[in-house]
């Protein structure tokens, strides 16, 4: 549970911080920021939103480009972001060297093919390892946690909610990848890190997962319009016609003009975690 602090600065009343750690589930470093707010100061346990970044990505993206200090500081709440893969010299990337599978990569997947299974362990990772590592090292109350994210970061916040629903009080996301099983970078990547049977990627799919039975109490969804991954890669309607089946409350909203970027992602932050936090109200 060891961690080292890379940096703290000062921000809207609170801290953030950026820290890394040895993982045993990737079996590297790992570094992840965590954004305190002022309540933190306190001493009392606050409620913690976790925020899953997508392709290319590291912490860093939504650490400086998300915009969201101002609204955790506001509703007391501590915002985590985690990488989105295992880095260093050994950890195997893609060996065409795209940047949609491999490093920067993960998928939030338990990946079991050579030579992804030795550190592609994200799944366990995002929900067993770190958790414990933030609540030994932060005031958080992990009986009052949400998540959400962007694009494949998206894909992990929908499909780790609807796999453990008692855990999180709510989940959003910005332009996620819905059904990773029907589109390219979903294919890629779960056949790569999970192999060719395709039953082994319903409980990475949210769409698969909910027509298999699973639920939650409800969903918010933000997209752009002008996003250019829109049609081939995100199909956010296939989403609306799962939860439509299910009876999943699903707030869908076609942002008009918006794109995939960070542009986007800023503008509806505090409308994200307005949602999360009336859901974290409470003990």
């Amino acid at each position: 549970m060891t961690i080292k602090t890379i940096s703290t600065n000062r921000s809207h009343g609170g801290v953030q911080g950026v820290y890394r750690h040895a993982s045993r589930e990737t079996g590297t470093e790992m570094t992840f920021s965590v954004y305190l707010p002022p309540e933190a100061e306190q001493g009392s346990k606050l409620p913690v939103v976790w925020y899953l970044s997508g392709l290319t990505c590291t912490h860093a993206n939504v650490t400086e480009k998300g915009e969201f200090r101002r609204t955790c500081a506001e509703l007391g709440l501590i915002f985590v972001a985690p990488d989105t893969s295992p880095r260093g010299e050994d950890v195997a990337g893609d060996p065409a060297g795209a940047y949609d599978f491999g490093i920067g990569a993960g998928f939030y997947v338990d990946a079991t093919q050579d030579p992804f299974a030795r550190n592609y362990r994200m799944w366990s990772y995002i929900t067993d390892e770190l958790p414990a590592v933030v609540a030994a090292n932060f005031p958080a109350d992990l009986g009052r946690q949400s998540i959400f994210g962007h694009s494949m970061g998206g894909h992990g916040a929908l499909t780790v909610a609807l796999r453990h629903p008692a855990r999180y009080r709510a989940a959003t996301a910005f332009a996620p990848i819905v059904a990773p099983s029907q589109v390219p970078w979903g294919i890629k990547a779960l056949g790569g890190y999970l192999g060719d049977d395709k039953r082994r990627w319903r409980i990475h799919d949210a769409v698969a997962l909910i027509e298999d039975g699973a639920r939650f109490r409800d969903f918010l969804v933000d997209y752009g319009d002008a996003d250019p991954f829109l049609t081939e890669q995100l199909r956010p309607e296939l989403l609306a016609q799962a939860c439509s089946t299910a009876g999943i409350p699903l707030t869908l909203r076609r942002q008009p003009g918006y794109d995939h970027s960070y542009y986007f992602i800023s503008t509806f932050m505090d409308d994200h975690l307005r949602w999360h936090a009336a859901r974290l109200k409470g003990g």
